[in-house]
Parts: structure tokens; C-alpha cells; sequence
């Protein structure tokens, strides 16, 4: 197998490049980053990252990260999938919400996820007060903006979905565990609802889910 992806499974971003490998019936070899061991920072996994994080795609000497550009690298793959639109105005509008989602909504989200999750997890630590109200501020900003454009909409690109979808709808998956003020954005509830239900969104997440 010549495609690998090293991944922190429990991840969003890494979720996101796992189900879109999925969904497009693509092989690959998952190769375990243990962030909780520090593996992001060893010479190894720098010399495929500099930035020293995950996710990372290896096929045959091609090394790429960033989970968005993963997504369309994968989707590339496949172009007959629609997961990227062929034609210009649909590329782009796949594009602009892949570089909103890293600049707004995946930022917003991060904010959450480390406070409420990964710092309790890996440092004991409570989550900070003053974090929390900024990443309230930053999700509901970016949330409002995605409520409206989903009124009229099944998917973030119209009727079919894209990787726009995938990568959006990622960080959802922990919306419980990572206690974003979810609850007033009744599109976004829809539309997540509708990919969690989906047969290839529940086996990665199974795959993605911790070990007993």
C-alpha cells in the first residue's frame, strides 16, 4: 500500500482526511501519531512536517500536510466523486469555504476542543475562563455566518456534498465533549445531522474511536 496517512484519529482534522478516504474508497495505511508521547516533535515525524503536526499524507516520495489541502489532493483522486466540483465557480466556492473554515471556524472550534479537552486530558488543568469567552465569541461569529448560508442549502455547496462538508463538519463530531454554545443554530444541527448519519461518517468515527 502505497498511500499512508499519520494521524491522531481522535483528531478533527485528522477525521477529516480519514473520512474522505473513506468515502472515497481509497486505500491507505494509517500510521498512529501519539501526540500524547510527543511523536509530533521527534526528528522522524519533522523530517515528513516541519511544522510538527499531523495530519500527514505519504504516497510514493509525495509528502503533503495540511488537512484541507489533503482533502483535495484525496478528492483529486477521484474526480468523478464531485467531493471538488469540476467546473471554475464551483472550485472556487468549495476553496473559499475550505480557507474559511481554517481562517473562522476551525480556529473558533480549536479554542474549545484544547480547553475543554486536551488540556484536561493531557495536563489535569481546568479550562480557562478567559479562553472560553473568546472562543465563545469567535464560534458565534463564525456560526451565524454558516447558519445563514445553510438555510436554503442540504450541503455547504448546494445540493451534493464536496469536501467543504467533510472538512466543516469535522470538529462537530466533539461538540458534546468540547461544550460549544451549539444549541441556537438549528441549520447547523441539520445539516451535521445529516453527515453524522451517513454510513461512511459512522465507520470512521468508529475507527476513530478510542480503545477500550
Amino acid at each position: 500500500m502505497s498511500l499512508k496517512l499519520h494521524v491522531f484519529p481522535r483528531s478533527p482534522r485528522a477525521f477529516k482526511v480519514m473520512a474522505a478516504a473513506e468515502y472515497l474508497g481509497i486505500d491507505y495505511e494509517p500510521c498512529f501519531v501519539d501526540l500524547g508521547k510527543g511523536a509530533q516533535r521527534r526528528p522522524r515525524f519533522l523530517a515528513l512536517n516541519p511544522n510538527g503536526k499531523m495530519p500527514v499524507l505519504e504516497e510514493d516520495g509525495f509528502v503533503l500536510w495540511e488537512a484541507n489541502a489533503i482533502l483535495e489532493y484525496l478528492a483529486s483522486k477521484k474526480p468523478q466523486s464531485g467531493l471538488m466540483r469540476a467546473d471554475a465557480r464551483g472550485r472556487a466556492d468549495v476553496l473559499r469555504w475550505l480557507l474559511w473554515d481554517m481562517a473562522h471556524w476551525d480556529a473558533a472550534c480549536a479554542i474549545f476542543m484544547f480547553e475543554n479537552l486536551v488540556k484536561p486530558f493531557f495536563s489535569g488543568e481546568p479550562a480557562d475562563p478567559r479562553e472560553i469567552a473568546k472562543g465563545e465569541e469567535r464560534f458565534h461569529h463564525a456560526a451565524k455566518v454558516l447558519e445563514h448560508h445553510l438555510k436554503s442549502r442540504k450541503y455547504v455547496c448546494g445540493d451534493t456534498l464536496t469536501i467543504a462538508d467533510i472538512a466543516l463538519g469535522a470538529p462537530l463530531n466533539a461538540r458534546e465533549a468540547a461544550m460549544y454554545p451549539f444549541a441556537p443554530y438549528v441549520e447547523i444541527q441539520r445539516w451535521y445531522a445529516n453527515l453524522a448519519a451517513l454510513p461512511w461518517w459512522q465507520k470512521t468515527l468508529a475507527a476513530a474511536a478510542p480503545a477500550a
